[in-house]
């Protein structure tokens, strides 16, 4: 395979995460608390209620359905472009241009998108205390921080994100546990296997809620320049990132039911004028009024982690962008001293403090407009690029004959690249009806998925045409 080997000075800092490292980087995306408090309530509320245990189940199996391919690429892809590098050295580098330019949009939509809810949750939080802010000034404190953050050494992040997830699991576990001590309202026994449950209410509803908690496992594959010895760390990581979330997801998912009772838990979460209150009533109900405190200042912190996660995703994959050609070449330097890809967080910064300032001049709801809105524009590019990338699997192993049995290397990625492209399909197709947004924009913001691919052939068509050589090495390794 091609090799393209950049300047030392020039490089990202290399050896500097180990397996624990990368899978908290991976998990603070997933953003756990967030999860527990927003996601499984609403995902029961919207979805299809106590089914939504099994819905995590078989989530967490395709995720590993998923894993099996593209963990196999990448023991012979180290490229921070992740889905890009895969798919252009599967698919070619039209494609791989095609998703270079949807993983911008896409993870500047995740973390954009949280940056309203971390708004709008910051104003309550801290408001009760008595330091009362608009929202949009936490949203901007918040982005200075990520920048901040994005600019240094990427282990400071880790070590950062390492102790907020921690405590993050820590109070869930603390709920959890006294759940378990207690005994739940009608006993800890739910019907966690019936499958007539996993179909009642809206499965693609609850489906599209629990893929939410599990984006950023894909993301490992990032910091593939940056892992001790990649090829076994980028896997273990993964592997464990998606059984973690996975797990965590369906035993809290099962203890949120137990808590207040089979029979009486769909109408206590209706019963509320904001279903996210769910958790916390729990806790301070089992745990006391002090974790339920404790638990709103962390659902904050939790939120600040999955967007410093996804800040690390955007400037890295502007970084491979400009070092392979897609964008001007100074998009492609890192720091002199912390080998960070600093231009691609000072152009990231840039843009959140643009689209945050947008949406608060236009006197738009943080979470309701900022979250919702442009937060499921990302859930949906991701979508497709997990569709991209498990065909790419396929189509690469097709070509380098690497001894690969073939439930590796086509049943498993072609599965999972079904599934995916299905989930796609559908949410393209019922984006207003899933997300709450009605008439142009109902079609106008799934289109910024397809506007974005066809911005990043353009791109590669340009890049082909100037410099075939370096089209020809798109997304090989470094």
């Amino acid at each position: 395979m091609t090799s393209t080997t950049s300047v030392g000075s020039n490089r990202l800092r290399t050896n500097a995460l180990g397996v624990g490292a990368v899978a908290f980087m991976v998990i603070s995306a997933a953003a756990p608390l967030t999860g527990a408090a927003a996601a499984i309530p609403l995902g029961m509320l919207l979805g299809n209620g106590i089914g939504l245990p099994l819905t995590f189940i078989l989530v967490t199996l395709l995720m590993l359905l998923f894993a099996v391919g593209y963990m196999a690429m990448a023991r012979h892809i180290s490229n921070a472009g992740a889905f890009y590098a895969f798919t252009a050295r599967g698919l070619g580098g039209q494609a791989g241009g095609a998703v270079a330019a949807i993983a911008l949009l896409s993870y500047n939509c995740m973390q954009i998108g949280l940056l309203g809810l971390l708004g709008g949750a910051a104003a309550g939080t801290f408001g009760a205390m008595g330091l009362v802010m608009p929202w949009w000034v936490w949203s901007l404190i918040a982005i200075a921080l990520v920048g901040i953050l994005g600019y240094r050494q990427v282990d400071l992040s880790a070590k950062i994100l390492m102790a907020l997830v921690l405590l993050e699991y820590l109070v869930v576990f603390i709920v959890d546990g006294s759940i378990l001590a207690k005994g739940g309202d009608s006993g800890l026994s739910i019907p966690l296997l019936n499958t007539t449950n996993l179909f009642s209410g809206s499965l693609p509803v609850a489906l599209l809620f629990v893929m939410g908690c599990f984006i950023g496992i894909e993301a490992s594959t990032i910091y593939a320049e940056e892992a001790k010895d990649p090829k076994r760390t980028i896997p273990r990581a993964t592997y464990l990132s998606i059984i973690t979330i996975g797990l965590f997801f369906l035993i809290t998912s099962w203890l949120m039911i137990a808590a207040t009772g089979v029979d009486k838990v769909m109408p206590a979460i209706q019963a509320l004028p904001d279903p996210t209150a769910y958790m916390f009533g729990v806790a301070e109900r089992y745990a006391g009024t002090t974790v339920s405190t404790i638990m709103g200042l962390l659902f904050v912190t939790s939120i600040f982690a999955a967007v410093s996660a996804f800040h690390s995703y955007i400037s890295r994959y502007t970084y491979v962008m400009g070092r392979e050609g897609l964008l001007p070449a100074s998009f492609g330097a890192t720091h002199a001293t912390h080998q960070s890809p600093h231009i691609g967080s000072i152009t990231q910064t840039i843009v959140a403090i643009i689209v945050v300032g947008l949406f608060a001049v236009l006197g738009l709801d943080p979470i309701l407009n900022l979250f919702t809105w442009i937060s499921q524009i990302g859930t949906l590019g991701i979508m497709a690029m997990m569709a991209l990338a498990s065909f790419s699997v396929m189509a690469f192993f097709s070509k380098n004959n690497f001894g690969e049995n073939s439930l590796v290397s086509k049943l498993a990625p072609l599965v999972a690249g079904i599934a995916m492209a299905a989930l796609f399909a559908y949410i393209f197709m019922n984006f207003g009806g899933l997300t709450g947004t009605s008439g142009a924009l109902g079609i106008i913001l799934p289109a910024l998925v397809v506007v974005a691919a066809l911005i990043g052939l353009v791109l590669a068509a340009n890049l082909k045409s100037s410099d075939a050589a370096k089209f020809a090495r798109m997304g090989s390794n470094v």
